[in-house]
C-alpha cells in the first residue's frame, strides 16, 4: 500500500493511502511536540514526521482502527493511547462521538487552530458519498448523525480518517452540510453501495 497524497500544513502532516478506503493519518505538531493519529506506517512519511519534533503519543480514535498504531508507538517508545479521554499536557480536547457496544469513537478538537479530527463518523472519501461541500456521514450513522457532538463545532480544518483534509471556511460548511443532509442523502448513499463494493474489490 502506497501513500497517495501528503498534505503538509501549519498543523503538521496528513497522509492518505492509495487504497479503496482512502485511509488517512495525521501527525499534529504544537510547540515542537508531535501527536500521531490513527497512522498507517510509511517510511517516507515517518521521516517527515520525525522532522516535525519530539513524538509524544500515538492516538487511536476508533476502537476498530487498529492500523499500525501499536507498531509505531513501540518503535518510537511512546504511549499508544486507545480512545483518549483526558488529554492533559496536549492542545487537544477529546470529544465523545459514538459510544455503544459495537462502535466507540472519539474525536479531537484543537481549539487554538480550530482543527477537528474525526476518525470515522464523517469522512471525505468516495464511500462516504460526500455532499458538494466535500464531506459525508458514515452510512452506519446516517439515520442518527452526530449532530450533538461534533456537529456543534465550527472548524477551520477538518481532518478525517478516510479521505483528504479540508482547510479554510469550507471545513465548517462541509461538516454542517454532511450532518444536515445525512438522512436526506441516505437513498443516494444506498444506491451507490454496489459501485463502492466493486471499487474495493478491484482495489
Amino acid at each position: 500500500m502506497r501513500t497517495r497524497t501528503i498534505d503538509e500544513t501549519e498543523l503538521g502532516i496528513t497522509w492518505v493511502m492509495d487504497h479503496p478506503m482512502e485511509l488517512a493519518s495525521h501527525a499534529l505538531v504544537s510547540d515542537g511536540k508531535v501527536w500521531i493519529i490513527d497512522p498507517i506506517d510509511d517510511p517516507e512519511v515517518m521521516e517527515k514526521v520525525a522532522d516535525l519534533g519530539e513524538p509524544q503519543a500515538v492516538l487511536q480514535l476508533l476502537d476498530r482502527h487498529n492500523r499500525h498504531c501499536r507498531r509505531i508507538a513501540n518503535r518510537l517508545s511512546v504511549p499508544h493511547i486507545f480512545l483518549p479521554e483526558e488529554l492533559r499536557g496536549t492542545p487537544f480536547e477529546a470529544v465523545d462521538v459514538v459510544d455503544n457496544r459495537i462502535w466507540k469513537e472519539r474525536a479531537l478538537w484543537w481549539k487554538d487552530t480550530k482543527a477537528l479530527v474525526v476518525a470515522e463518523a464523517v469522512g471525505t472519501a468516495d464511500h462516504f458519498f460526500p455532499s458538494e461541500a466535500g464531506a459525508g456521514v458514515h452510512i452506519g450513522l446516517r439515520l442518527n448523525p452526530p449532530k450533538k457532538t461534533i456537529g456543534t463545532f465550527m472548524p477551520n480544518h477538518l481532518l478525517v480518517g478516510h479521505g483528504e483534509a479540508i482547510h479554510g471556511p469550507r471545513a465548517t460548511k462541509a461538516l454542517q452540510e454532511a450532518i444536515d443532509r445525512s438522512v436526506r442523502d441516505l437513498p443516494r448513499s444506498i444506491a451507490g453501495i454496489p459501485g463502492q463494493v466493486a471499487k474495493r474489490w478491484r482495489g
